[in-house]
């Protein structure tokens, strides 16, 4: 997987550097159906100013592209650590629906195939018969 970190208006530091790299290296797991050379990664962590009246507002984005497809998410809040975690926890169910998505695709489309020529009788969409 390749990794790019960007900053706007901060300066990145090697230990949220390695916090970055722990978290994103985490929903390797969720990505196997991917090669890891088709797997890109770009982080975007900066501090938003100007529209708030005290305090820091720190701002997370990952862009995630795997195999054609591309999964977002982004968080802004008043701790770093917390808008990482949460940017890492929706990219998380972002992939897990794409994947339960292409699962149920799969698995109704073998189903109308078990129909279509008779194979399972536990096939669903079965038409009943008359006689019962």
């Amino acid at each position: 997987m390749k990794i790019i970190f960007k900053s706007k208006k901060f300066i990145l530091t090697p230990s949220i550097e390695d916090y970055l790299q722990r978290k994103i290296n985490g929903l390797g797991k969720f990505l196997g159906n991917f090669s890891e050379e088709t797997i890109k990664c770009e982080v975007e962590v900066g501090r938003t100013t100007g529209r708030h009246k005290r305090g820091d507002i720190f701002r997370a984005e990952i862009n995630l592209s795997a195999g054609g497809r591309m999964f977002r998410a982004e968080s802004e809040r008043e701790d770093l650590y917390t808008a990482i975690d949460e940017v890492r926890n929706e990219l998380e169910q972002e992939i897990k629906k794409f994947k339960t998505k292409k699962e149920t695709i799969f698995i109704r489309g073998a189903r109308s195939i078990k129909k279509k020529f008779g194979l399972s009788s536990l096939a669903r969409f079965k038409k009943r018969d008359p006689n019962h």
